[in-house]
């Protein structure tokens, strides 16, 4: 079953953060628009880039909410795979 989700709840699980870190493997982005007024997302799209990988800062980050994100849906994401 499916559950369409935002694209902040998406970026806020550290998944974009994740899915970026593979994706620059081989120069792509998934690249969010953002409205500097109200923190909106506007527009996302994939990008070809040039940069490799993010900042020490930028991985710390992201590992702890990739982390945070797995500690937090454990059950629900062992529940979504037995049978």
């Amino acid at each position: 079953m499916d559950s369409k989700r935002t694209w902040k709840e998406f970026q806020a699980s550290g998944l974009l953060w994740w899915v970026n870190m593979l994706l620059h493997t081989f120069g792509w982005a998934i690249t969010l628009i953002v409205d500097d007024e109200t923190g909106e997302i506007t527009d996302s799209y994939p990008a070809r880039v040039t940069y490799r990988g993010f900042s020490e800062k930028d991985n710390d980050e992201g590992y702890k909410k990739a982390t945070n994100y797995m500690l937090n849906n454990i059950y629900r994401l062992k529940r979504d795979i037995e049978d």
